[in-house]
């Protein structure tokens, strides 16, 4: 009778049985380690398990026997990533509007590998995805990696940028149009962030010698072009932390270095936008005071707007002003 080729495959199928099956809490028998192999043509007898067992940990794995009774179990007790690890990765994939439901699926699916098939089970009760907000474009993972080849080959990309629009005619009244008239983008990639649960590239805009900002979900029939990147001052000393913070809700807008007053217990807030290492002026009434590098837009407007009384503006009068046109505005809208 002819070997059974898989009889060399023998040691990788034990230790797919040991992730598989076994964790902190379930172990397996040598004779249910025999037994498993059989189902796969592989013989085995019991002293040459122990000498695979003693190879696995030899390489690195974290076997450990333990007795119930006078049965010897045997547990791979550690692995790359612990259960709550897992759990945190989960929960960010189903938490996430930028992953569609499908993609989410899948991933959490493979994530759930990642440990015993006995602790997959009890995440997977855990797991609800079918009621959350989630992107719709499945183009988007495909968007993703034309992104980064362009980005580390150092070329420019074309794309189509989108919007959500009211339609006035058809069946459909949401539909979405191209922006820029039409036209196609051809612009150096810089990056790609994460803000506010959506994906944005930064990209340098030669003609407007400027960095601008797209949300990904949105970018349609992307190409890597045979073009070299551009260089420039913008993109040459580009700082992904800096922009992030000067950036609101990632919408642009003119950058300065705006003076801020806040009452002391918002000092939680300040921290949260801008990190514990940002340098503020105690004063002896209460506040302090702070000086940020922002983009001067609704959206930091609407953000200094959430505070009340409780943070004003003391420098620039550009930035004064813009406040008090975008109060104007609001307060109009109830006239």
């Amino acid at each position: 009778m002819p070997k059974n080729p898989k009889q060399k495959q023998k040691l990788l199928y034990i230790m797919k049985f040991f992730m598989e099956k076994t964790d902190d809490e379930y172990g397996v028998t040598v004779a249910d380690i025999i037994d498993y192999l059989d189902e796969y043509d592989i013989a085995a007898e019991r002293k040459s398990i122990y000498n695979d067992i003693e190879c696995l940990r030899d390489f690195g794995f974290d076997i450990v026997k333990s007795k119930v009774g006078k049965i010897s179990l045997f547990s791979l007790v550690s692995r790359d990533f612990t259960l709550e690890e897992i759990k945190l990765l989960i929960d960010a994939v189903q938490s996430s509007k930028f992953i569609t439901l499908k993609k989410s699926r899948e991933l959490i699916r493979k994530i759930e590998h990642l440990t015993s098939e006995n602790q997959a089970k009890e995440l997977h009760r855990q797991v609800i995805v079918a009621n959350r907000v989630k992107n719709s474009n499945e183009d988007i993972y495909r968007n993703i990696d034309c992104i980064n080849r362009a980005i580390n080959k150092k070329r420019k990309i074309g794309f189509y940028y989108t919007r959500w629009a009211v339609s006035r005619t058809g069946a459909r009244k949401v539909i979405k149009v191209r922006r820029h008239d039409g036209t196609r983008y051809f612009l150096t990639p810089k990056a790609l962030t994460w803000d506010d649960e959506n994906y944005y590239l930064i990209a340098y805009d030669k003609e407007a010698e400027k960095l601008k900002h797209f949300r990904v979900d949105k970018m349609e029939d992307i190409s890597v072009e045979d073009v070299r990147a551009d260089s420039a001052k913008a993109v040459d000393k580009f700082d992904l932390a800096v922009y992030t913070k000067q950036v609101f809700g990632m919408y642009g807008g003119d950058t300065v270095n705006v003076k801020l007053r806040f009452d002391d217990d918002l000092i939680g807030v300040v921290v949260d936008r801008f990190s514990d290492k940002v340098f503020i002026q105690p004063h002896s009434d209460g506040t302090f005071t702070m000086t940020a590098e922002v983009m001067l837009s609704p959206q930091f407007y609407g953000w200094l707007f959430s505070f009340g009384d409780k943070v004003r503006i003391v420098s620039p009068k550009s930035a004064k002003n813009g406040f008090h046109q975008y109060l104007d505005r609001v307060r109009e809208l109830y006239e």
